[in-house]
């Protein structure tokens, strides 16, 4: 027997030990006096009885168990016969001295943690027609939406005014970024509080007053709402989506953002939409015109099921005058981009821009998002942070539950245009305590919607003013 065996043994009835642990000595007397029996020395030592050293030559155990060999054993009722012990069991001293090495780090080392489920990443899956893009994702795509010749007028006009556009900059981590692309605000005529609500647009940044509508995009908006609506006819409405649950529950677009992806590199990173103005469960209608880029969207998987499955990336191709309509829970739900592409088309018009005019390829998208601004989430009721400039709000998306009692939540944005310094405001928004929702869409139909198309009317002319009321009402 080698050392290892000794420390072995003493292991063993260490770990057998209720009271305090003796010194090795200790345990190796015990051992001696039970002739290295491990349970009996653990329970000679956890009795508490007294244990007899003496000084003697100090041996290995591998020398006692060489010695008891040797002599024979006498049983208490007198000597036995060769073939009793024969037939006689092995005692818990031999059998004690017949145990395998004991491994004592698998002994004491803790359990193996169950091992988690590994979960397979789908590979992005390109959607490249209306009913693929209506099964997989909260949004319907909608093409050749306006006519040919309106549609590459409003392409000519907005690349006209996109050589004005800015690219937005703000704080990120202690730096300032700069968007890659071009971008301009746009208020409908007569929007009336509206006009303030798109000066705080993006990033908590008090803008310019927004330009009105021009001709062309007033014509498209018009077709646009009316595809939207017969849409949201088909759809089951969400408790707190603006209309839900009143048969006038119109949507009418009152602002739109228009960006400008010039060339296949500029782009724009996954994102939801800041929800300020919009509210919850907004719809959103996204018009492409120009050159066709791959529109990406991916899920924000719930806290509750990260353990359970990936998010899956669906590409969608936009082609000119296609329509790509978000609807309610997109932006609770979902994360959309217009990522950087190797290599894209050419765009050329069908028609000139003036006639007669040579036709010029291009190789710019105008995408023109217009958005309905609810009236119950004006600018005079948005909660201000201690930095004194609107909160903006957001959906928990990664808590997300059954689209009645979803969370939502206030919180301050200045650190965007602030040097990257905020006040670290933030409030849960309550829709009853803050006057939103049904009540007040109820109240805005019956009584403050005259009044707004009232408001609306005195803005045209006596002629023009009555074809848009009849377009209204």
């Amino acid at each position: 027997m080698d050392s290892n065996d000794t420390d072995t043994l003493l292991a063993l009835v260490a770990s057998l030990l209720t009271e305090k642990r003796p010194d090795p000595d200790t345990i190796l007397e015990a051992l001696v006096q039970c002739d290295g029996d491990v349970e009996a020395a653990a329970n000679l030592l956890n009795g508490k009885a007294d244990i007899k050293t003496k000084k003697r030559k100090r041996v290995g155990l591998e020398t006692w168990l060489e010695k008891s060999s040797k002599s024979p054993r006498i049983s208490s009722d007198g000597p036995s016969t060769q073939e009793e012990s024969r037939n006689k069991p092995p005692s818990s001293s031999t059998h004690t001295r017949l145990l395998p090495v004991v491994d004592l780090m698998s002994v004491l080392q803790p359990p193996p943690s169950p091992t988690k489920k590994k979960l397979v990443q789908l590979p992005p899956l390109l959607l490249t027609n209306p009913d693929m893009v209506a099964e997989n994702t909260p949004c319907t795509l909608h093409l050749s939406v306006l006519p040919p010749e309106l549609a590459c007028k409003l392409f000519y006009t907005m690349i006209a005014a996109s050589r004005s556009w800015s690219r937005n900059k703000w704080w990120l981590f202690d730096r300032v970024v700069e968007s890659p692309h071009r971008t301009s605000f746009f208020a409908r005529e007569g929007s009336g509080p509206m006009q303030e609500a798109a000066q705080h647009w993006y990033n908590g940044r008090m803008t310019d007053p927004p330009s009105t509508f021009p001709s062309a995009m007033e014509e498209a908006c018009e077709i646009v709402e009316r595809v939207v609506n017969e849409q949201l006819k088909r759809r089951q409405r969400f408790p707190l989506e603006w209309g839900a649950g009143d048969t006038d529950g119109a949507w009418r677009a009152n602002v739109a953002a228009s960006n400008c992806y010039e060339g296949s590199k500029e782009s724009v990173g996954f994102h939801s939409d800041q929800l300020t103005y919009l509210g919850p469960y907004p719809t959103i209608a996204s018009l492409s015109l120009g050159t066709q880029r791959i529109f990406s969207l991916r899920e924000v998987i719930p806290a509750d099921e990260v353990n359970d499955r990936k998010a899956r990336t669906f590409n969608i191709p936009l082609p000119h005058n296609s329509l790509t309509i978000m609807h309610a829970s997109c932006q609770e739900r979902f994360k959309h981009s217009i990522p950087p592409q190797q290599a894209i088309d050419l765009f050329r018009p069908a028609f000139p821009e003036t006639p007669g005019a040579d036709i010029q390829s291009s190789n710019c998208r105008i995408n023109i998002t217009f958005r309905f601004y609810r009236p119950d989430f004006t600018p005079s009721c948005t909660p201000r942070c201690k930095c004194g400039i609107p909160t903006i709000l957001r959906p928990d998306m990664k808590n997300r539950s059954d689209g009645k009692s979803d969370r939502y939540w206030w919180s301050c944005y200045a650190g965007a245009q602030n040097d990257g310094k905020g006040c670290k405001f933030w409030k849960v928004m309550d829709m009853k305590a803050e006057g939103r929702g049904s009540d007040f869409h109820k109240t805005y139909l019956r009584d403050d919607y005259s009044r707004h198309l009232l408001r609306f009317m005195d803005t045209r002319s006596e002629v023009h003013t009555g074809l848009h009321f009849e377009r209204r009402s």
